[in-house]
């Protein structure tokens, strides 16, 4: 993409005409600062949301948030609005780990009352977590349990003791999508979900002890119940194997299924069917069930969190803050043209950001994560959604090989940051270098008036598979 090709529409909102290519529908837009510009020029992610401007009934336009960079089919931190009756759903507009999301939960107790107990605590939530590729748990359900599971998502979960009805009124959607349906998701799907529940994962998924280093919006931070220098616990991850394997199946069947629709697309990682189609709902069923489980998935990592905590030290209930999805598809209300609709906005690598509604944005390790609240301007200017963390801007390879692992803990625990992770290749993988600047990604969406800063965390404690 050429930088000729981009026009500023305001201070930080950019825009790709539909006059650049021939076959876009709706422009694309983009969050940045100037700053940011040459990073995002860098890859193809402005070329694949000029793709996702193509698509059937996109609505708008095309976005994408300022922690942009290049994915599957969408770029990740892309954003786009269908019409219900003649737009598409796109596997690629989600992503393989379905309902990839963030949970914060919130301590009753400051940094200094338990500073000394931080590297105990954090060896015991390592202990108590599984993490790693493949890793299963002992905690392991039955196919007609796991199917309930699919259907009812985290609320399952706490009706078989793994938490608190509490938690359910601070997870989006109550922690489950009820247009859920087992029966589309496929046995080998299941088969690799099966001893996957209450499991992290590897890659960029993590468990992490926080301190509030710095509140931004007392009034804002009350509602949510925090303080500065509290100690919070975010975690990161979502529907493991079977999402994947969801994702799999269905961008092979919509490939199969484009040509009797009539649909082109530019790109093949756009596999994409009518949403109203059978093959649509299908996937819109088993996407759902796929995000039910990684709900389910967060609310048994946080009973094992729980179980860490207490252990280390003693009674102090852990309350969710928070839980937001950042790979999903979801059917909302917007307005269009002065006009309330019904709407499927696909969110990959992006955050809902209601008003009100708390956002959290975490960061690369030895960096910072914030907690936002979505604003009002976010439902006029973004399909109600923000960033969702710093964005890549280094391939896994590439910081494998600027970077050694034991090295960057070496460095992490010079900063007083306790380190548990099973692979030192996967920590170089995730080191801030590969990461935009948390705080220029955050401010953009704050200068957009999408979402306004409450907290600034930062980590004493980082558990990686």
């Amino acid at each position: 993409m050429e930088r000729s090709s981009i026009r500023k529409i305001s201070g930080c909102l950019w825009e790709i005409s539909r006059s650049h290519r021939s076959d876009m529908r709706v422009p694309a837009r983009f969050y940045a600062s100037g700053a940011m510009l040459d990073q995002i020029l860098a890859d193809r992610s402005l070329e694949q949301l000029v793709n996702v401007a193509t698509l059937p009934g996109i609505v708008g336009f095309a976005l994408a948030m300022p922690d942009i960079h290049e994915g599957y089919g969408f770029p990740i931190g892309g954003v786009a609005a269908f019409d219900l009756d003649d737009g598409v759903i796109s596997p690629g507009g989600i992503g393989y780990d379905i309902n990839c999301g963030v949970r914060l939960l919130a301590t009753g107790s400051s940094f200094e009352s338990i500073r000394e107990k931080i590297p105990d605590l954090a060896k015991e939530i390592y202990r108590q977590v599984p993490s790693g590729v493949g890793r299963g748990n002992k905690i392991a359900f039955s196919s007609a349990e796991l199917d309930r599971v699919l259907r009812e998502g985290a609320r399952r979960m706490v009706e078989l003791g793994y938490g608190e009805p509490e938690d359910l009124a601070h997870i989006e959607s109550g922690g489950v999508l009820d247009v859920a349906d087992p029966t589309q998701v496929s046995f080998q799907a299941k088969q690799r979900g099966q001893d996957q529940l209450g499991t992290m994962g590897a890659g960029n998924h993590f468990v992490e002890i926080d301190r509030i280093d710095a509140i931004f919006d007392a009034e804002a931070a009350g509602r949510m119940g925090l303080f500065e220098g509290q100690v919070v616990i975010q975690l990161h991850t979502g529907s493991r194997g079977l999402g994947h394997q969801i994702a799999t199946d269905y961008i092979r069947a919509m490939n199969h299924a484009m040509a009797s629709y009539g649909i082109t697309v530019p790109d093949r990682e756009l596999a994409c069917a009518p949403f109203l189609s059978p093959e649509g709902q299908d996937y819109f069923s088993a996407m759902s069930a796929g995000a039910n489980f990684a709900w389910a998935n967060r609310q048994l990592i946080t009973w094992e969190i729980r179980k860490a905590w207490n252990s280390v030290l003693g009674d102090d209930p852990l309350r969710v803050v928070y839980d937001v999805a950042h790979n999903i598809a979801k059917v909302e209300t917007h307005e269009i043209d002065g006009h309330r609709k019904k709407l499927l906005v696909h969110r990959k690598g992006a955050t809902r950001a209601f008003p009100g509604q708390p956002v959290i944005i975490p960061g690369s390790m030895g960096t910072a994560s914030f907690v936002l609240e979505g604003e009002q301007a976010s439902m006029r200017e973004s399909f109600g959604s923000s960033c969702h963390g710093a964005g890549r801007r280094m391939s896994r390879t590439k910081a494998k090989d600027m970077v050694q692992g034991s090295q960057l803990r070496m460095e992490l625990e010079a900063m007083g940051i306790t380190v548990q992770a099973g692979s030192m290749s996967g920590l170089a993988e995730e080191a801030p270098a590969a990461y935009k600047d948390i705080g220029e990604v955050v401010g953009t969406v704050v200068t957009a008036g999408i979402a306004r800063k409450v907290a600034k965390l930062v980590p004493v404690g980082i558990m990686k598979g």
